[in-house]
C-alpha cells in the first residue's frame, strides 16, 4: 500500500517529490530518497533542480511534524515506526538534543522519528530548522550530485549515501559540537568573573560609604550631650541676669 502512494506520487514528478519529502517529515515512513532516486535518474539533469524540490518540502514539513509531536506526544511514532529506531532516536535525544538533532539529520533514521521527538520533548522549534536545514541539505544534494555528474552508474551508489554521509559527517559534528561547548565555558567563566569583580566592586563602594559615615558620626556630638549642654548654657545665663526690683508707689 505504501508502495503504491510513492509509485501514484512517481507520476506527479518534482510536485510528488515535494508532498512526499514534506509528509516524509511529519508522518509517512517511506523516506523521500526512495522517489528522489528514481526521479533524477529519469533525467540526470534534473537532479540539482529535483534536491532543492525536495529539500524545501522537507523544511516546510519539519514544523509541521513538530506540533504533531508537541500535541500527541511521541507514542505516535511506535506505531508507524521500528521500536529500535525511536528509543535509539529518544535516547540521542536525552543526552544531547543539539546532538541528536543534528547527527539525526544524516542517519538512514528517518527524520520525522526527530522532528516529532522534538515537539515532544519541548526541543527549541527554530534549532530543530536551523539542523534540519543543514543535514537535509547536505543529505539531499549528496544524492543529487551523484546523479547528476554519474548518471545511471550512481543508481548503486545513492543508496549507501545515508552511510557515507553519516560516516563523513558525524566526526565534523563532534568536532562542531566539542569547540562549541569549549567556546561556551570560556563565555561562561568570562561573564562569572565579570559578575564576581562587580559584585566585589559594589561590595567595596557599600564598605567605603558605611566607613564615610561612620567617620561623620564620630565628628558630630551626641544629641543628648548638645541638649545637656544648651540647657547648662541657658541655667547659667539665667543665674547672671539680674531680677528688677519693682518700687512702690505712693497714694499720697
Amino acid at each position: 500500500m505504501l508502495q503504491d502512494i510513492v509509485d501514484f506520487l512517481m507520476k506527479f514528478g518534482p510536485w510528488g517529490l515535494f508532498v512526499h519529502s514534506m509528509i516524509d517529515a511529519i508522518i509517512f515512513p517511506i523516506p523521500a530518497l526512495f522517489l528522489q532516486v528514481p526521479l533524477s535518474l529519469v533525467n540526470p539533469h534534473d537532479a540539482f533542480m529535483l534536491a532543492t524540490v525536495g529539500y524545501i518540502g522537507c523544511l516546510i514539513g519539519t514544523p509541521i511534524g513538530y506540533f504533531i509531536g508537541k500535541l500527541l506526544g511521541n507514542s505516535i511514532l511506535y506505531k508507524i515506526l521500528k521500536k529500535e529506531w525511536v528509543e535509539s532516536a529518544t535516547n540521542m535525544f536525552q543526552k544531547n538534543g543539539d546532538t541528536a538533532v543534528l547527527i539525526g539529520s544524516f542517519t538512514p533514521i528517518p527524520f520525522k522519528v526527530f522532528t516529532i521527538l522534538s515537539g515532544a520533548l519541548n526541543f527549541p522549534l527554530w534549532r530543530l530548522i536551523m539542523y534540519a536545514a543543514v543535514g537535509r541539505a547536505a543529505k539531499f544534494y549528496l544524492v543529487g550530485g551523484l546523479i547528476y555528474f554519474y548518471g545511471q552508474a550512481a543508481e548503486k551508489m545513492v543508496h549507501n549515501a545515508s552511510y557515507y554521509l553519516f560516516a563523513i559527517a558525524v566526526p565534523l559534528i563532534v568536532l562542531f559540537l566539542f569547540f562549541r561547548k569549549r567556546h561556551r565555558k570560556k563565555k561562561a567563566a568570562q561573564a562569572a568573573a565579570a559578575e564576581a569583580a562587580a559584585s566585589s566592586a559594589e561590595e567595596e563602594t557599600v564598605q567605603e560609604h558605611s566607613a564615610a559615615a561612620s567617620a561623620s558620626a564620630a565628628e558630630s556630638p551626641e544629641p543628648e550631650e548638645q541638649t545637656s549642654e544648651v540647657s547648662k548654657e541657658t541655667r547659667e545665663t539665667a543665674s547672671e541676669t539680674p531680677i528688677p526690683t519693682t518700687t512702690p508707689v505712693s497714694n499720697a
